[in-house]
């Protein structure tokens, strides 16, 4: 059972979630490839996905939203996994007292779990280098209100993603992990 570790990633922190993953999942014995999106060419080839990306205001990137959309016939009859990376910082609450991850769920993500029956959806902390930034966000980053939106660092939990991975890889038959 051949499972794709999708992404759409903008700086780079997406792209090391789904490594991550990938790499939980052939450690755990698994057969993965794992490859950005817009590099998929046929998923009909694969027997189960991680799909994940980057949320920007709200949202997950488009080449992510387009693909699971454009594929949703296939993903719909296959197990199906989601994850989003946005939020950064150290702060558990917003400004209004809701819940950082929570809040930080891309719009998208019952629409698309609705549509192709994906059996879990995760956000996690993502980071910000901001020598990466470019364009817009590079401008952005320079106003003084921007420091509390373009926090640096890494902020992903990579223990939360180990261990969501670890539950993937039972899902899909993978023998239990020995913590060694």
């Amino acid at each position: 059972m051949t499972t794709l570790v999708a992404y759409a990633s903008r700086y780079g922190a997406s792209q090391g979630i789904a490594e991550r993953i990938g790499a939980r999942l052939a450690d755990a014995g698994l057969p993965v490839d794992v490859r950005s999106v817009s590099d998929v060419a046929d998923p009909a080839v694969y027997d189960a996905f991680v799909i994940g990306s980057a949320a920007y205001m709200g949202s997950w990137m488009k080449d992510a939203r387009d693909f699971t959309r454009a594929h949703r016939a296939v993903l719909s009859t296959r197990p199906v996994w989601l994850f989003s990376s946005g939020p950064i910082g150290t702060a558990t609450t917003d400004s209004r007292g809701r819940d950082v991850v929570a809040a930080a769920a891309p719009k998208e993500f019952g629409e698309l779990a609705t549509a192709i029956g994906a059996r879990d959806q995760r956000v996690f902390f993502g980071a910000l280098d901001r020598s990466k930034l470019r364009g817009a966000h590079r401008v952005m980053a320079t106003l003084p209100a921007a420091g509390k939106l373009f926090i640096e660092g890494d902020f992903r939990d990579w223990e939360a993603i180990d261990a969501w991975a670890d539950g993937i890889a039972r899902e899909l038959g993978a023998p239990a992990r020995s913590e060694g």
